[in-house]
């Protein structure tokens, strides 16, 4: 796994953390710890406490921060209110009306937890063209959270998601350069999870569904291949509601000569979320889908999708039930429709909070011309039919990375973009205009894992992310090899049966094409 072995030997290094009334721990931590000695610095005014920092022998995103506060430092109030009786005001049911500024603890807190169920992706993903296993999962599902460092996490993976690569999007998909042993028309493109640990269950209040989507590992150049062209979304029957045409043939084109992508991205999430909630129906359920830069865009083309095919509602639309919530935690996500889009989204109640980065290019994107912030957007998308009319979807948390003391002054747009610095801001972030200041146990040595950002003083090495010894393993006869992985799973067996009554029940209650 990760490692940073003797570049962290016998270091350490003091950060400013703030004073909290009621701590909310992360699952970040462990308890075998040694110190890391980095030259002490200071980084904001002494009237902040000083934490050191333990980082875990094992995984480096695992820490503990001992705090020693002074009298003149501002306390941050934490909420009293346990997560399971405010839950739904986490996940955005008054569209995180007075939880933004203050930032509300629980709300920082989930932001940064599903932030890292993205992150997940790409620290799974076997990127290396050099590798027979490259555009794979490097973990069996049943050991995913497991081999990341987050069994604690209490949730169990259900399924893979995978895309055909045989799309105009070059840039997003990796290829072996050798000869690959699994396919060469697709790849891994995220996975489902449902929390199943009791303890944690009631901790959130509801069972819950996760989808989590993979972004591009090949940083920015995926968005060169956008054309920029408007696609009619086909989930119901009016032509009006488009979708920018590369999110939906990533979205929904299938090859049947692939059994990976014998099913469409679409189906097989759709699939499976019927399948949980058929599986656990009669409990209280919410579905929360999260994703970083392109993962962001098919979070929010996925929500819209199960949001239109009422696989929320639980009972018939003339006497629903109960409508199990649907929230997106979108981080640097670009713009995915256009108006009609957002509006229908906002009809179907799903609730996007939307992480950005202000010196990050991609959420600026497409729509640089016409989007919502145009005052005559929608005249000039009803009367003029212009074809590259964009707008956002939900509520915005801009972040600045310039307030952090522990980030350098960069203009590499890897790193205003990247999601472990998004998760280190969110961290600090107190509300708009105050001062930043770390709250949780997240080592900033994650800040680093895949860019350059953190000030040369913290002494953490840049894109320090990789398996140990790049995955080799000495054999038994003392030769260095990379082991073989065992048999991937293509898709359960009742993915058929569950989109089948996915597509029933949609013709059954609305209007199809």
């Amino acid at each position: 796994m990760a490692s940073l072995q003797s570049s962290f030997i016998n270091s350490t290094y003091k950060i400013h953390t703030c004073k909290q009334t009621l701590p909310i721990p992360l699952s970040n931590t462990t308890k075998n710890t040694r110190n890391l000695l980095f030259p002490n610095k200071k980084t904001s005014p002494s009237k902040h406490s000083i934490a050191l920092i333990k980082c875990s022998s094992t995984h480096v995103s695992s820490l503990e921060v001992e705090a020693e506060t002074d009298d003149q430092e501002p306390i941050i109030n934490e909420d009293p209110r346990p997560l399971n009786e405010i839950w739904r005001e986490i996940q955005g049911c008054n569209n995180w009306k007075n939880l933004l500024d203050p930032m509300n603890s629980h709300l920082r807190h989930e932001i940064i937890r599903y932030g890292e169920m993205a992150q997940a992706c790409y620290d799974s993903f076997d990127f290396d063209p050099h590798s027979k296993y490259c555009g794979t999962c490097k973990y069996q599902g049943a050991h995913f959270f497991q081999k990341l460092g987050m069994a604690d996490r209490g949730y169990t993976l259900t399924r893979f998601l995978y895309a055909t690569s045989n799309i105009n999007l070059p840039n997003f998909f990796q290829k072996a350069k050798v000869g690959s042993i699994w396919s060469q028309h697709a790849n891994w493109m995220g996975y489902v999870a449902v929390s199943t640990d009791e303890e944690e269950i009631r901790r959130l209040g509801r069972r819950n569904i996760v989808v989590a989507w993979r972004g591009t590992v090949t940083y920015l150049e995926w968005i060169h291949d956008l054309n920029n062209i408007l696609h009619p979304a086909h989930f119901r029957n009016d032509p009006s509601i488009k979708i920018e045409s590369g999110f939906f043939d990533l979205y929904t084109t299938k090859e049947e000569t692939c059994k990976f992508c014998s099913y469409s991205a679409r189906e097989q999430v759709l699939a499976e979320i019927r399948r949980i909630i058929h599986r656990y129906r009669g409990e209280k359920l919410s579905i929360t889908i999260t994703g970083h830069s392109l993962g962001a865009a098919l979070a929010l083309l996925s929500a819209y999708d199960i949001a239109e095919m009422k696989l929320n509602i639980i009972g018939d639309e003339e006497d629903v039930l109960e409508k199990i919530p649907i929230t997106v935690f979108s981080f640097s996500g670009p713009r995915v429709g256009n108006l009609k889009f957002k509006e229908r989204c906002d009809e179907l109640g799903i609730k996007v909070l939307r992480i950005i980065n202000v010196h990050d290019k991609v959420p600026k994107v497409p729509g640089i011309i016409t989007n919502e912030k145009f005052q005559y957007q929608k005249y000039i998308e009803d009367k003029i039919s212009f074809p590259w009319s964009y707008a956002h979807v939900g509520v915005e948390l801009a972040l600045n990375h310039t307030h952090s003391p522990f980030l350098k002054n960069t203009s590499d747009m890897r790193c205003a973009h990247n999601l472990e610095a998004h998760l280190h801001l969110v961290d600090g972030y107190h509300g708009k205009d105050k001062e930043f200041c770390l709250v949780s146990k997240r080592d900033i040595a994650l800040v680093n894992k895949s860019c350059d950002f953190l000030k040369s003083e913290y002494g953490v090495p840049p894109y320090w992310w990789q398996d140990e010894h790049k995955g080799m393993v000495r054999s038994s006869d003392g030769r260095w090899m990379l082991p073989e992985r065992p048999r991937i799973e293509a898709h359960p067996p009742d993915t058929a049966h569950h989109f089948e009554q996915v597509i029933k029940y949609a013709r059954d209650k609305l209007e199809l094409f």
